[in-house]
């Protein structure tokens, strides 16, 4: 049974991250990165590629438990199960890992006696290779090629093999708990000290408030903006500081379509949004460690500057089929790594130039070779931006003169002038740069606004819209209250709008030369709240961001877009660009986001 997105949640140790549903299965995770090979991937198969779930006996496939939340402030999930003989608990979470990863799954009894099953099944490399189980002092040890995982009970319960799977079953009782150990491991290394799973729940809840205690944020929808900051720092690969866009691949845009790609990578295009939330709510690490991922990421040949990276900076992200899965819900094909990585999107340049300014603008010590990388950055760009691009949204079909790559153009020139006016003591040519932002200011309103309409279009000679164009105002390329930014925003409104939520642009001319359709943009819709606050509709702007926190799931996660006549989410799972524009959302309508809007 293909349960739906939003029945899942997160539980990860800021290096990797696993999905539980509903149902009490564990159906992703990936060991022992973001961007490994899955060892569950029923997700995007069924139960033989790979799953744990724990559940009464007798639940059948796909019931659901109670209720389900997070302990606050944390990423600890508690799962309540009320039957006809009692009601239990299990809690599941990824302790902050010393040497090797572990998924601790503790049952708990709260009243009466529970009769619990465990199912366990192994599945390396996507859901690809069985590994070969055997027992080892009282425990079970899976090991395939590279892989290795061990799996412990605590105290230990019966346990014994059946269809490929390794079985537990047990009773709990008011106040007994039995607690589940996986831990991963490479193959041939030897195995990691035993990990004390209650000792490791307290460290995990002591970790996770302590860290969100660190918010500064104390206006409205102060919830929301915890448990997206909490999202945030779960997708951070924490040795490195980059933030994963989600923690899957190939959850479709629409069921059943060619839409499905993998997002488990770090693109370009979130610089400055992510920036700017964990600046503005008082997480400068995070902050700091992003702004050095980025540096880190970008050094090289301007002309191979890329939208998107690995976790760690890597370079090379090739896309690949997995033909022996079917897809989430027979949506196919499952692709791991991201061709769009190879192609030109001439507004990273612009993003990569926004994010570095505001990191100097909000007092984090500058690193002495960013401002080179800068220079360097928008020497390539004053003689490229004129080219044809991919844009923003990675279309996949021809090169076109995107209107918001041609805006971010305009914002790296504009954020070099402001960099130098406010330090003259730094080396770069100001005048030159002041007359490369008029040029392509005055190209953009020329060739990318439809005065019939009154709105700018998608590209140079189209009549489609763009969501993107939202953010004209945000950047400061024009004032909110001028009527070219008014009319975009309406046109937007009406033309993109879907159930009074905002799609990027119109499938229907295959611009990003893919068949089918796609949901409803959350980030878009955010994008569309502030503009709607920033040209002074502020009750509007509050209703739809309102109207956005119901489309969260139960535990308040939201995924790359969503369906508003299935009322279902769609896309990766749970995705950073929805949560970064909630939080930033959040922090417009209450006066805190500091962002210019003044024209250049």
């Amino acid at each position: 049974m293909t349960q739906p997105i939003e029945d899942y949640a997160l539980i990860g140790d800021l290096m990797t991250s696993g999905l539980v549903g509903r149902d009490g299965s564990i159906d992703w995770l990936c060991l022992p990165r973001f961007d490994s090979g899955a060892c569950f991937a029923k997700l995007l198969g069924d139960e033989e590629n790979g799953h744990w779930r724990i559940a009464p006996l007798g639940a059948a496939d796909g019931e659901r438990c109670t209720r389900r939340a997070y302990i606050d402030g944390s990423l600890v999930l508690e799962s309540y199960w009320e039957t006809d003989t009692g009601t239990v608990k299990v809690i599941d979470f990824m302790p902050q890992r010393d040497v090797a990863p572990d998924v601790v799954r503790i049952v708990e009894g709260i009243s009466g006696t529970v009769r619990m099953l465990s199912t366990l099944r192994m599945r390396f490399d996507y859901g690809h290779v069985v590994p070969w189980v055997r027992r080892s002092d009282g425990e079970r040890v899976a090991v395939a090629g590279p892989d290795s995982a061990w799996f412990r009970s605590e105290p230990p319960v019966r346990t014994w093999g059946q269809d490929n799977s390794t079985r537990s079953q047990f009773p709990v009782t008011a106040g007994r708990r039995v607690a589940f150990v996986l831990t991963w491991h490479p193959s041939h290394q030897p195995r990691p000290e035993p990990t004390d799973p209650f000792e490791a729940l307290e460290c995990s809840l002591s970790d996770w408030r302590e860290w969100a205690s660190q918010c500064r944020y104390e206006g409205p929808y102060k919830e929301a903006v915890t448990r997206s900051l909490i999202t945030l720092k779960a997708l951070t690969y924490a040795p490195t500081g980059g933030i994963a866009a989600a923690a899957t691949t190939s959850l479709p845009e629409e069921i059943g379509g060619v839409r499905n790609w993998d997002y488990r990578y770090c693109w370009l295009r979130d610089a400055t949004l992510t920036l700017g939330s964990l600046l503005t709510t008082g997480f400068l690490d995070e902050a700091r460690a992003w702004r050095e991922w980025l540096l880190r990421a970008v050094a090289g040949a301007p002309a191979d500057l890329q939208i998107m990276y690995g976790i760690a900076g890597e370079r090379r992200i090739p896309e690949t089929e997995l033909p022996w899965l079917p897809g989430y819900a027979s949506s196919a094909p499952v692709r791991v790594g991201n061709a769009a990585v190879d192609q030109l999107q001439l507004d990273v340049y612009g993003e990569v130039m926004d994010a570095l300014h505001l990191a100097r603008s909000a007092g984090l010590p500058a690193e002495a070779h960013s401002w080179r990388i800068q220079l360097a950055l928008l020497d390539f760009l004053e003689q490229n931006w004129r080219r044809p691009d991919e844009g923003l949204w990675e279309v996949r079909g021809p090169r076109r003169h995107f209107v918001h790559s041609k805006v971010m153009a305009w914002v790296a020139a504009d954020r070099a002038v402001r960099t130098l006016e406010s330090d003259p003591s730094l080396p770069g040519e100001v005048a030159r740069w002041r007359a490369m932002r008029d040029e392509v200011h005055r190209d953009v309103c020329d060739k990318g606004f439809d005065p019939e309409r009154g709105t700018f279009t998608q590209y140079y000679g189209s009549r489609e819209l763009d969501a993107a164009t939202l953010l004209i105002p945000r950047v400061g390329f024009l004032p909110p209250d001028d009527p070219r930014v008014t009319g975009t925003v309406d046109a937007v409104r009406a033309e993109l709008g879907r159930s009074g939520l905002v799609r990027r642009y119109s499938t229907a001319d295959s611009v990003d030369g893919l068949p089918g359709d796609e949901g409803a943009f959350l980030a878009c819709s955010f994008w569309l709240a502030d503009a709607l606050q920033l040209t002074g509709r502020e009750d509007e702007a509050r209703a739809l961001f309102e109207r956005l926190l119901t489309v969260r799931n139960d535990v308040g996660l939201l995924a790359e877009e969503y369906d508003p006549v299935s009322g279902r989410q769609l896309g990766n799972f749970p995705q950073a660009f929805s949560h970064v524009g909630l939080v930033n959302t959040a922090l417009t309508l209450a006066g805190l986001e500091k962002r210019t809007t003044e024209a250049g």
